[in-house]
């Protein structure tokens, strides 16, 4: 296939082809532990394995093989003097306000013609930020524990535009994660420092550790569900007050359990209405792809969600709950099972 590692021209060609490894979600390790990881920064990116067979030349590729080298022609040539490698990392590009920014990176992806790819690498420059070592000068370093490939990484000692090995802290978990949040950035991952890299494996030995925002919504109505989901709803169309009515915030798809399916969809049911709440078209081709089911905008929610997009959108956005605690259900909806009522489904 086209853009598969397997058909990477050049010295590149020489060297491993490596998958990445994958964190799991978590939570900070305990104080006990805390000494034996190190924490980084999550990028809010897109994770790229950088090819330097020590030409001048530089590949890239993607979490599934494909070569994206040319889509971020700011990051070639890799910076000078370093030896044949590969390279773990994150494609980051920084929103107006310094911050990682998915929104802006987005405009960098899927791009195949020549001049728009220049034009946009001038006005949305992308960030290299490498993480791990998983092979150097005809070595692989996949059995050496993250201390150690931290410990090669910084001897690289990186130095060319849109590059950069970002630091680490050895323990302080805490401490560090109250930084991530003092300045808006996603989360951590906590790798443990003893452990081997793993390739094209999910392992706990990483753990991916997100700052979650929440906001209230009120549901709108929902979309029919699929597969395991055949029979009840797939997604939640949720929305904001204003001042011009209810405006379309998103669809909330994760995050449920059976009960909660359980518990919301006669209430749902109950709610059914012909046209749509929301102020304004929905602009959303999910939505009406999908049969949609319009409801009363009377039940509140919680959800958690990564960030705004530009059009005002909500996210990765996952459920928490109905917020009886705030509005309670109504007269008319049904009730829900026993115990369900006056709390978060």
């Amino acid at each position: 296939m086209a853009g598969r590692r397997d058909e990477t021209p050049g010295r590149a060609a020489e060297l491993p082809r490596i998958r990445p490894m994958l964190a799991v979600s978590g939570a900070l390790p305990s104080p006990a532990a805390d000494a034996g990881y190190g924490y980084e920064l999550k990028w809010d990116g897109i994770r790229a394995v950088a090819y330097v067979p020590g030409d001048g030349s530089l590949t890239l590729l993607s979490r599934n093989d494909n070569d994206v080298t040319a889509q971020y022609p700011e990051l070639a040539p890799p910076p000078a003097g370093l030896p044949p490698c590969v390279l773990d990392g994150e494609l980051v590009a920084l929103g107006p306000d310094g911050r990682p920014s998915f929104a802006a990176l987005q405009r960098r992806m899927n791009l195949t013609r020549a001049e728009q790819i220049s034009r946009l690498a001038a006005e949305v420059p992308v960030d290299y930020m490498v993480f791990d070592v998983l092979h150097l000068d005809g070595r692989s370093t996949l059995r050496d524990p993250y201390r150690r490939r931290r410990e090669l990484l910084a001897d690289l000692a990186l130095d060319a535009p849109h590059w950069a090995a970002p630091p680490y802290w050895e323990g302080h978990g805490e401490e560090a994660l109250e930084l991530t949040r003092q300045h808006h950035l996603e989360g951590l991952i906590a790798k443990r420092l003893a452990s081997a890299y793993h390739p094209d494996r999910r392992s706990d030995a990483w753990l991916k550790i997100k700052n979650v925002r929440t906001e209230e919504v009120w549901i709108g109505g929902w979309t029919q569900g699929g597969g395991h989901r055949r029979g009840t709803f797939g997604a939640l169309l949720v929305g904001l007050e204003s001042p011009r009515g209810l405006v379309y915030a998103g669809s909330v798809g994760s995050g449920f359990s059976e009960r909660a399916l359980e518990t919301l969809q006669p209430l749902l049911d109950g709610l059914a209405r012909d046209t749509s709440p929301f102020t304004g078209p929905l602009d959303d081709r999910h939505v009406y792809s999908r049969d949609v089911h319009w409801v009363e905008p009377v039940l509140l929610a919680e959800v958690g969600y990564a960030e705004w997009t530009p059009a005002g959108r909500l996210r990765h956005p996952v459920w928490r709950g109905l917020r009886t605690d705030k509005q309670p259900l109504p007269p008319d909806a049904g009730d829900p099972p026993d115990g369900q009522r006056g709390r978060a489904a």
